[in-house]
């Protein structure tokens, strides 16, 4: 098959991750590897966008795969923290595409299980934000997305990394928020958010009203600086609905870093109205940077939370860099343009 011969010239066997690819190589075979046969399609079934007609969207998905040339396997994750074997299972039987059907959450878990792998992720919206399928313009509408599919193409892109508390390493695709965001999923009830969606992070944030916001210290390229909101992100949208980066895409090596200033909640008003106004450039309070590496401290015994692609990932002191040519992603053809 095409992408088990590309995995050999690249001295791959199947299912297992060395390291990354020549970036180049993967770059000049781009228009060879479009056509994937074996394919595993892995769902969520509890994600917002399902419910009870969950069973019946990601059937329509497999259908319009198979009509497009795919031998679709249909693969529900079975709780949280599943994805990742899931996806790494079907790795190792010779799966030559990824779909994940579900929120930026269990995408990232799916690519946590695809670091290094030569076999591409495709995602299909199935969330409560679906940062992703925003930032690539796939739509909300799951099966449109489903035919989208088919014009997507394979991109060889960079990944976060986040060492936190001294834990194991995790990465994502998306974004790290440290700080305020982070500390608003961290009070996100569940079943809130399993009944109403975004609603249970607006609720979660309004928790926060008058209260005293701790700090913290950021360092990166030898300057230290403090805030109490880091946002480093690789995506332009945010939450589904803003930007706070503005210049800064998948296929780039670095973050943009958006730094908010501020020991309570009255500066974020006008923060808030800058990011939906999109005038946070030059807005005092407010810095941005680009970088690769950042390390994140806190004074004393304070808990300043962590989230990596909406979910809560740990407290600081933390180091956030990025992985060079880690994960290959379909991406429509127009993305980055």
């Amino acid at each position: 098959m095409v992408a088990n011969l590309f995995a050999k010239l690249l001295g791959f066997s199947r299912g297992i991750f060395h390291g990354p690819l020549n970036y180049n190589l993967t770059r000049n075979l781009e228009n060879i590897i479009t056509a994937y046969r074996k394919t595993v399609l892995i769902y969520n079934p509890r994600a917002g966008r399902f419910g009870r007609s969950g069973s019946a969207l990601v059937g329509r998905a497999g259908e319009i795969l198979e009509k497009n040339g795919h031998r679709v396997t249909v693969a529900p994750t079975t709780g949280p923290q599943t994805a990742g074997a899931l996806a790494r299972e079907h790795i190792g039987r010779g799966a030559e595409l990824v779909v994940v059907a579900g929120g930026d959450g269990t995408i990232n878990e799916a690519a946590e299980g695809m670091i290094y792998s030569s076999v591409p992720l495709a995602v299909l919206p199935g969330g409560t934000a679906n940062v992703l399928a925003t930032e690539m313009k796939l739509g909300f509408d799951f099966e449109r997305a489903a035919r989208r599919l088919a014009e997507c193409r394979p991109r060889r892109i960079s990944v976060g990394r986040l060492v936190c508390e001294g834990r194991a390493a995790r990465h994502f695709l998306l974004m790290a928020g440290v700080g305020l965001d982070a500390g608003i999923v961290y009070r996100v009830s569940g079943p809130l958010k399993a009944r109403t969606g975004k609603f249970a992070y607006w609720v979660a944030g309004w928790s926060l009203l008058g209260r005293r916001l701790p700090e913290f210290h950021v360092e990166t390229a030898g300057a230290d600086r403090v805030c109490s909101f880091a946002l480093l992100s690789r995506v332009r949208n945010y939450g589904g609905d803003f930007e706070i980066a503005r210049r800064v895409t998948l296929l780039e090596e670095c973050f943009e870093v958006v730094l908010f200033e501020g020991r309570s909640t009255v500066p974020y008003a006008k923060y808030f109205a800058g990011m939906a106004l999109r005038r946070l450039e030059g807005m005092k309070g407010v810095t941005m940077l680009r970088a690769s590496n950042v390390k994140l401290a806190c004074p004393g015994d304070r808990r300043i939370h962590v989230q990596i692609d909406g979910e809560y990932a740990g407290r600081l002191p933390a180091e956030i860099s990025i992985v060079p040519d880690a994960l290959t992603l379909m991406v429509p053809p127009e993305y980055g343009q």
